[in-house]
């Protein structure tokens, strides 16, 4: 990971953007602060986010919650 300052980069951008190619990954400074990150392209398919995922199911053996409710009121025939 190479940090370099915007201007700079706008001076040596076709060489810098080799250097991408090539696996480097740029941080692009403006006044000392990143504002920027350059990376190689990738063209694997892209992981689905943490919220788009399914959540873990747990299975309990037994009763479901509104049979034991039911039960429990004396509605369950």
């Amino acid at each position: 990971m190479k940090n370099i300052a915007f201007t700079d980069f706008r001076k040596k951008a076709s060489d810098l953007i080799t250097e991408v190619e090539h696996g480097e990954t740029l941080i692009l400074l403006r006044r000392g602060k990143p504002v920027a990150e350059v990376v190689p392209f990738s063209d694997k398919a892209k992981m689905n986010p943490a919220w788009r995922q399914s959540g873990i199911r747990l299975r309990i053996q037994g009763s479901n919650l509104s049979s034991a409710i039911l039960e429990e009121r004396g509605m369950n025939s």
